[in-house]
């Protein structure tokens, strides 16, 4: 079995679970902070659920204060002086938990990427770069970064994998048009993007729920 970097939480529905949904936490959060979430959806099929956490590391943004991040924040833009180091590095720890799940039995075509906020941009930047198709990504409150290298990077393999994007209108940590820009930019490079968005702030609220639910039926129904 391929050893992950990445301290990781897990639940299954199923003893012999068929998919696996992997879901990356927001900056300061961890693993705990979408097992509330993951257990109110029920996809249709037996799902293993696995939630990695970040490092720990200095914040820019936030002082240097060091908390779980994927990535460094060094100005409130996001998109400026990006991290590129810590991005790359932490795609590369998501690559080998997608992986691990290969070698425990998943197929990769039966492997959802799904994150909120940081984890929204792990979940676009690795699941675009991915060599394996897989079965569809979730991107909630988040952003695409290293937008300028995303059309040169990307993997084939990827290209019709179905795209969840969901926001709030009143979002004050990434704000709306931010992930409206990055909406475009993926339906400009072909993909086929099922975009939301709900009357909150950077959260979740149970209509959106509602909606991821509908949508890994449907990816997993059709993997």
């Amino acid at each position: 079995m391929t050893s992950s970097p990445l301290e990781t939480l897990e639940f299954a529905t199923s003893p012999t679970p068929e998919a696996a949904v992997i879901v990356l936490h927001g900056l300061g959060a961890d693993g705990n902070d979408f097992v509330p979430v993951a257990q109110m959806l029920d996809p249709g099929v037996g799902v293993r659920y696995v939630f990695p956490n970040a490092p720990e590391m200095p914040v820019t943004i936030n002082n240097g204060y060091v908390m779980r991040a994927w990535y460094d924040i060094r100005e409130g833009d996001l998109t400026q002086r990006e991290d590129e180091a810590g991005l790359r590095r932490s795609q590369q720890a998501i690559d080998t938990l997608i992986e691990r799940e290969i070698t425990r039995g998943i197929p990769a075509h039966r492997i959802v990427l799904m994150g909120f906020s940081q984890g929204c941009a792990m979940t676009l930047l690795s699941g675009l770069r991915q060599s394996h198709r897989l079965a569809g990504l979730v991107g909630l409150s988040g952003y695409l970064p290293l937008a300028a290298t995303t059309e040169t990077e990307r993997n084939p393999a990827n290209q019709h994998t179905p795209i969840f994007l969901a926001h709030g209108t009143e979002d004050p940590v990434v704000p709306l048009q931010r992930a409206i820009a990055s909406r475009d930019q993926l339906q400009a490079l072909g993909y086929r993007v099922d975009w939301h968005q709900y009357p909150m702030p950077h959260s979740v609220c149970p209509d959106e729920v509602a909606d991821i639910d509908a949508f890994l039926k449907r990816v997993l129904a059709t993997a």
